[in-house]
């Protein structure tokens, strides 16, 4: 297997849509300047086929091709259910 896909794990953020969700990713840097560590977030439109994904679940996302103007990743799994109550 010769693929080499990204994979990030993120937070849900919006499941507004039909079939895609809005997953934010958190990561930690260093300032160039200052040397700080801060916590840099960014947001990437998913494709969620089965609509299974709520609004604080920690899912899975995978790179692929574009599948519409803003989405080129899909949820694989989810990681950690958040409990509505």
């Amino acid at each position: 297997m010769h693929e080499h896909r990204k994979v990030l794990v993120g937070r849900v953020a919006s499941n507004k849509m039909d079939k895609t969700v809005v997953v934010v990713v958190e990561r930690s840097r260093r300032h160039p300047l200052y040397g700080k560590v801060i916590k840099v977030s960014q947001r990437f439109m998913a494709h969620d086929e089965n609509n299974s994904c709520q609004v604080g679940d920690m899912v899975r996302i995978l790179e692929s091709k574009p599948l519409s103007r803003h989405k080129r990743w899909v949820v694989t799994d989810v990681l950690d259910r958040t409990t509505a109550d």
